[in-house]
Order: C-alpha cells, then sequence, then structure tokens
C-alpha cells in the first residue's frame, strides 16, 4: 500500500467515522484503482536475476508503489523486481526478512512481520507506534523494530519505541527497560529515547542511539544483561560495517541548523571520526554496500514519499552517487 493510498484510506475512516462516506469514498477507491493499475514509473523486471541483491521499498508510482522489490548489487539503476509484499521499512538478513507497515485506521499501530526467504509468514505482532527503523541480526536470529510513538510523556511531544526480539517469537523487551549508564548522567525513562539499532555477530551485543533533549549517545548493549553503555556522545541511528570495526551514523554538524544531519563514519578502535562527502540532510539509518561505500535514502521533496537510495565513499573521499531511482529503507543481501 502507497504513502498516498494510505492517506486516502485514512481519511476515508474519518469521513466514515463522521457518517459522510457518500461520493468521497467513491472517489477515492477511484483514485485507489487508477494509482495501482497505472505502469509503473521505473523499469521492471520479470524475474530477480542470479547474484547479489539489495532489498528495498519501491517508491516509484504505478504498479508496485509501496512494495518490497530488489535489483542486482552490481546494477542496482538497472530495472527492479518488484514482489508481493508491502512493507514501510524492509530489511533481509540471510533467510529472514523483517517487514513494518502502518496499519491502516484511526489506531496508531505498526505490524511487524517476519517471514522467510520465499516470503512465507513466520510471525506478526502489532507494535503501538508508526514504523521508523528495522534490522536483523547478519544470521536472521534476532530482530529490531522502532517505532514513533505520539502522546508519550517524553519532552517534544512524540517518542521511540525500541524491542528486540528472536525471529522465532522470544521477546527481549523495550530497551526503555535495560539499564543506562552514561558517565555523569542519570535520566529518567521519560527523559530519553531509544532507537537505530544494529547489531554485532555474537547474538548479544547490539549499538543503538539513547537521546534526551538535543543531546545523543551511542550506546553498547547486551541483550542478555540488559545494560547499554555509553561509547560517544553525538552520534544517532548507527550502522555497523560489514567487518565490525567501524560504524557509519548521522549528527548534528551546525549547531545553527539542529534539523540537519549529515553522515559520518567511527572507527571503534580509535575513536577517529571522518565525515562523509554528503552535505544535505540525511533522515534515515545508513547501511553498508561493503567495507567501503555506504547507502542511504534521501527524500525528494515533491511528489511527498517519494526518494531516492545514494551511495557515498566511507573514508571521507568522492562525492554522493545516485544508487537507486524511487526506493527507501535499503538492505544489502550479503552471502
Amino acid at each position: 500500500m502507497t504513502t498516498r493510498v494510505r492517506s486516502i484510506l485514512l481519511i476515508v475512516i474519518a469521513v466514515l467515522a463522521l457518517g459522510g462516506a457518500g461520493g468521497y469514498g467513491a472517489w477515492a477507491y477511484a483514485q485507489y484503482q487508477s494509482e495501482s493499475r497505472a505502469p509503473s514509473q521505473a523499469a521492471v523486471a520479470a524475474s530477480a536475476p542470479a547474484g547479489p541483491v539489495v532489498y528495498f521499498r519501491n517508491v516509484a508510482s504505478g504498479q508496485g508503489q509501496g512494495m518490497v522489490a530488489t535489483v542486482p548489487v552490481d546494477n542496482s539503476l538497472g530495472p527492479r523486481t518488484i514482489t508481493d509484499q508491502s512493507c514501510d521499512r524492509i530489511y533481509a538478513a540471510a533467510a529472514r526478512r523483517i517487514c513494518l507497515h502502518a496499519t491502516p485506521g484511526l489506531a496508531n499501530t505498526t505490524d511487524e512481520e517476519i517471514f522467510d526467504a520465499d516470503w512465507n509468514l513466520l510471525r506478526t505482532r502489532t507494535l503501538n507506534g508508526s514504523p521508523s527503523r528495522a534490522r536483523l541480526l547478519a544470521d536472521g536470529t534476532l530482530a529490531s523494530s522502532t517505532v514513533f510513538v505520539a502522546g508519550s510523556g517524553y519532552a517534544g511531544g512524540f517518542s521511540t519505541a525500541t524491542e528486540i526480539s528472536a525471529t522465532d517469537g522470544e521477546g527481549f523487551g523495550n530497551l526503555e527497560a535495560y539499564a543506562i549508564d552514561i558517565p555523569g548522567v542519570t535520566l529518567s525513562p521519560a527523559e530519553h529515547n531509544l532507537w537505530g539499532v544494529t547489531f554485532a555477530e555474537d547474538g548479544d551485543t547490539f549499538y543503538a542511539t539513547v537521546g534526551s533533549a538535543d543531546r545523543n549517545w551511542l550506546v553498547k548493549g547486551s541483550v542478555r544483561a540488559r545494560t547499554l553503555t555509553a561509547v560517544r556522545a553525538g552520534v544517532e541511528c548507527p550502522s555497523l560495517s560489514p567487518d565490525r570495526t567501524r560504524i557509519a551514523f548521522k549528527y548534528k554538524a551546525d549547531p545553527n541548523q539542529p534539523g540537519t544531519r549529515v553522515l559520518a563514519v567511527l572507527d571503534l578502535a580509535t575513536g577517529e571520526v571522518t565525515v562523509l562527502a554528503e552535505g544535505r540532510n540525511v533522515d534515515d539509518q545508513a547501511e553498508w554496500l561493503d567495507n567501503t561505500t555506504v547507502l542511504y535514502g534521501l527524500a525528494r521533496g515533491v511528489p511527498i514519499g517519494d526518494s531516492d537510495v545514494w551511495s557515498v565513499p566511507a573514508d571521507g573521499t568522492g562525492r554522493p552517487t545516485l544508487f537507486i531511482e524511487h526506493a527507501w529503507s535499503p538492505s544489502v543481501e550479503r552471502r
């Protein structure tokens, strides 16, 4: 389901609730039928080629908008293969897929679904909030979901809820319940948010962001111990490199532009930070294409909901390159 179609359905539900179903409901349904039947704005392949692929949310208008799609890693601007699965956030690892999608209706909820490699549904649950971030452990055994929750007690009028669970069903709780160790700082649950999980390989260690007001910290977490320990201040939405030595993240580069985030890479061994050659505002959790290149989504602005996936070298050299047009939420298949 596309962002535009979902908005139309939400309006229809509201109109129905107010007793004004008649003409608007018919118009909205006609709009949905027209958009879903139009040819895709992007070139579409009949079947997926052999070799590694990048999964992403297809936001090209027309048939397949809002569905999960793939392109070959070595031909990302070529035709895409579109699945029948609708997701707002998608991530793939090993033989597992995690899909977050907003549930149509007046309630602000998200369906979290876990699939196998053939898109057979393994489990599903409903989260309170709208979809934000999703990640899997490299072997597909652990999943993390983040949703935005409106109307909480957190200063700013919204909060995030982030949970880790086993893809076979066992839950490890909301990260807000984990013990936080930030030297010299004490935070109550109402004073902090957690988001942007990225997993190490041991089935226990992960990294995430703790945020409070205008402050953020990179934290290293333990699923078994239920602990979060500060590593560095000023880090948002970490993404661990395939070789597990660096973290790509976004941060506030200019205090005069608090709403702007740029990309950088942190070397975990030396603490050295390399600012990447992308000066535009990035509102996404980066994904590593390989150990030398970082992927991320950038909104186009018009029309609302359209975006592209870009790439940039991880060593601070070069310049941004368009990687996939009309795409969002990239996830690289690793073999």
